[in-house]
């Protein structure tokens, strides 16, 4: 009984696990991200090219993920493929900011997505307190109101469903990744067909914009729509639990993320198609709260008046998909560290019943619904988004140190393009972290101090975890 109980069931089939992959991406990002990137660049035509080239970069990252996970099918992802290459001072500090920036703050920007499309259909937009606060010479518009509230309805409600066997929250995966696909497929052959606005005039750059709006803004651009991207690294995270992950992982990884890039890309040809860029730079985000979302906008110019709110129901499908399958991955990431006695002992505890880290899970429902009322959706994700690419590199160059370390570990799969994916990945990483820096000083200094406020923490745990201190 006691072996049984510290083990997780691979409960997760090939069509869970590629479900996994593309529910997770597919959020709210691709509905609404494009408006925020229009106006740091200004252009459709650099807006498309910095969803090509974030979603490349995210294929070599997941290209590079696959060996990794196939060769280390264990719960944790990132987590363990540190560990074996850089040892536990990494290892911790990448699974700390990920329980207490980047997978937290995942959850709850889509709880906040989630609100935000649900808010077509509900009276969400008051506002009951309102603050200005000014830090590191920015202002923060803090505010908090219904939308707040749904936030964390939401992510406590896909916790203790959760909770339960992983197998069902597999299969609850599988189901909102087809319904979601089929309402992005709707809006985008809708636009395509039927849209009484739509010109392709609209995806020329208006008059007086610059064709260039430099290096700095298109990698601005770029890291919002990696965040729609964000989430292809999240499957490993839970590779403990899918069956024959030698087979799945890869062919999940790989095919899921083309697929997403198929519809992130259409998806956005179908907004510039349907939508001039005036139209397109006021939609929902930062500067424009109460305005609709991109998406919703789009749907509109078939569907009339009533359309965006209609179409808006596969948007809160899609949020919700990706909310769930966040919730799901990002808490084996406590629960590995825990393991290795780097981290609170209870987040090592399954249910008896379930088998599934129920306090990894409830903690980390806690934190992300604290973080879901403490700011705005995209200072949200620039947070977590900064946190995640100093990781991502620093992973993803671990498969040259595994494969100088262990030349003859078993491999199942081997990165496409070694060495050049990896490193482009590796080289592009580091300017995107540099980058980011400069352009989104509050949340990259925020990300910075929150992670090495961990280093205390992993001296506290490693002298605790040493023979004689039990």
């Amino acid at each position: 009984m006691g072996e049984q109980k510290g083990q997780l069931v691979r409960g997760l089939t090939a069509t869970d696990t590629t479900a996994l992959v593309v529910g997770t991406v597919i959020g709210s990002g691709v509905f609404l991200k494009t408006a925020v990137m229009t106006q740091d660049v200004g252009t459709p035509a650099l807006v498309m090219a910095a969803w090509v080239a974030a979603g490349l970069l995210s294929l070599a990252g997941a290209l590079t993920f696959a060996e990794l996970g196939a060769m280390f099918p264990e719960a944790g992802g990132e987590y363990v493929y540190l560990k074996k290459s850089y040892g536990e001072t990494a290892a911790f500090l990448f699974g700390w900011q990920r329980f207490i920036v980047a997978g937290s703050a995942s959850i709850a920007s889509l709880g906040s997505g989630f609100a935000i499309f649900l808010a077509a259909f509900l009276p969400l937009n008051a506002v009951w307190v309102r603050r200005e606060v000014s830090l590191l010479g920015q202002t923060i518009d803090w505010q908090f109101g219904p939308r707040q509230l749904v936030a964390v309805g939401a992510i406590l409600f896909l916790s203790v469903l959760n909770c339960f066997a992983v197998a069902l929250g597999g299969k609850v995966q599988s189901v909102l990744t087809v319904l979601k696909i089929g309402g992005i497929a709707f809006v985008v052959l809708g636009i395509f067909f039927f849209s009484d606005s739509a010109d392709w005039s609209h995806l020329q750059a208006a008059a007086g914009t610059a064709a260039w709006s430099g290096w700095a803004a298109f990698g601005t651009a770029m890291l919002a729509a990696l965040w729609a991207y964000d989430g292809w690294n999240n499957m490993p995270m839970a590779a403990g639990e899918v069956q024959q992950p030698g087979r799945n992982i890869p062919r999940a990884l790989i095919g899921g993320m083309l697929v997403v890039m198929a519809i992130y890309c259409l998806a956005n040809l179908a907004y510039f198609y349907a939508l001039p860029v005036s139209d397109v730079v006021t939609s929902n985000s930062t500067r424009h709260r109460a305005a609709l979302p991109v998406a919703s906008k789009a749907a509109s110019t078939f569907l009339g008046e009533y359309g965006g709110k209609l179409v808006a129901v596969a948007f809160v499908v899609s949020a919700f998909g990706a909310l769930n399958g966040s919730i799901l991955s990002n808490a084996r990431v406590p629960y590995a560290m825990a393991r290795d006695r780097l981290f609170f002992s209870k987040m090592a505890d399954l249910s008896e019943r379930t088998r599934v880290p129920v306090w990894a899970l409830g903690v980390q429902a806690v934190w992300s619904s604290l973080l879901a009322v403490s700011g705005t959706f995209d200072q949200l994700t620039d947070s977590l988004l900064f946190a995640s690419w100093i990781f991502y590199g620093l992973v993803t160059s671990s498969v040259f140190v595994l494969r100088r370390k262990m030349p003859e570990a078993a491999r199942p799969y081997r990165t496409l393009g070694y060495p050049i994916v990896p490193a482009i990945f590796v080289l592009v990483s580091a300017w995107l972290v540099v980058n980011t820096l400069v352009e989104k000083r509050i949340e990259s200094v925020t990300g910075l101090v929150l992670i090495l406020a961990g280093l205390p923490l992993f001296f506290w745990f490693r002298s605790r975890s040493r023979p004689g201190q039990d």
